[in-house]
């Protein structure tokens, strides 16, 4: 089988941890190029994945050699990027939110239905193994009707994990950013409820602060770092959404659903990472080791997706109606 060429925008802490060694595990990828607008970012993934280092992301997406890309730039380049690539016939894993505005996701997403390639957007808790089981039981009816909800995302802050660490990340500006937290952890629980629920949020109310986050000369950050949210579903469902770049605890990325006949608890960062409780009953424990086989990733749907030429599982469209949603 021909191998998919693969060419990488953006050499940030998200392509070194998730998206190049992905690519470099998967036996059917060719990792081909690698663009940053720092060029030791793309140098440093070159010495350990192969491929070459380019000075324009044109380079790649404008390839006659690559079939692929992932778009990994900062959040108000993906528009741009990946409508490049797209337009010179390039399959698009693009990194989340798949742009800073509404205006700017559709007009993604109508370059992508006229180019006839694949444009996927990287709303990768769909695919954690805790999510992947609990959306096997939510369709079995188990526990009947969902009726409420809780979720959260939060963690100390991306200035802790980004390539540029401290206040200088571009997560703390407005013009880069856009969303703040909402557009950074908020995308994906909304994407995740939409994806557990098989149901649309259509009525969304937030409170947002920058209550700790400052820039480097001290004073406030221009985007939210806090994002309180209660929510209303098309089948009535109602639920709240806590997101945080505060929380000095490591991560917290817990979803709770109150059903008709019990409730369901997902933590897919412990070992017990799903709880099912039904009234006196013992508890259902699901733990990580159990459903090693639910798990899988968005690169590997992604190519799988290319080969087979086959709808990927996220479309532009989820993207798009997470940020319509935080945009409500």
């Amino acid at each position: 089988m021909k191998k998919v060429r693969v060419g990488i925008i953006g050499c940030g802490s998200i392509t070194k941890s998730y998206h190049a060694p992905y690519y470099h595990n998967h036996p059917n990828v060719e990792l081909v190029a690698f663009y940053d607008r720092n060029p030791e970012r793309a140098e440093q993934l070159v010495a350990k994945y192969g491929g070459k280092a380019v000075s324009s992301y044109q380079e790649i997406t404008e390839s006659p050699d690559i079939d692929a890309i992932s778009d990994c730039s900062s959040n108000e380049t993906h528009h741009i990027i990946s409508t490049s690539a797209l337009k010179h016939g390039k399959h698009v894993l693009c990194e989340k939110p798949l742009a800073i505005g509404v205006e700017q996701a559709k007009e993604l997403i109508k370059v992508q239905e006229e180019s006839g390639n694949i444009l996927m957007v990287n709303h990768n808790q769909r695919f954690l193994a805790s999510h992947q089981k609990a959306k096997e039981l939510l369709l079995s009816n188990i526990l009947g009707k969902v009726l409420t909800f809780q979720t959260t995302f939060s963690h100390p802050g991306p200035e802790f994990w980004a390539a540029t660490k401290g206040s200088a990340t571009w997560f703390f500006d407005k013009n880069r950013s856009g969303l703040g937290v909402g557009g950074d952890l908020g995308v994906h629980k909304i994407d995740l409820l939409r994806f557990l629920l098989d149901d649309e949020i259509i009525d969304f109310k937030s409170f947002e602060a920058t209550l700790e986050k400052k820039k480097t000369d001290g004073t406030p950050i221009d985007v939210a770092d806090n994002m309180v949210c209660i929510m209303r579903t098309a089948k009535g469902a109602i639920g709240t959404g806590a997101f945080s770049w505060t929380y000095k605890n490591g991560v917290n990325n817990k979803t709770n659903l109150y059903c008709e006949f019990g409730t369901m608890e997902i933590d897919p960062d412990t070992e017990n990472c799903l709880v099912i409780r039904k009234g006196a009953e013992n508890p259902l424990i699901f733990t990580q080791t159990e459903l090693k086989s639910y798990a899988t990733n968005s690169i590997d749907t992604f190519i799988h997706s290319i080969i087979n030429n086959t709808p990927p599982p996220v479309t532009g469209i989820d993207g798009l109606k997470t940020i319509e949603v935080l945009g409500s």
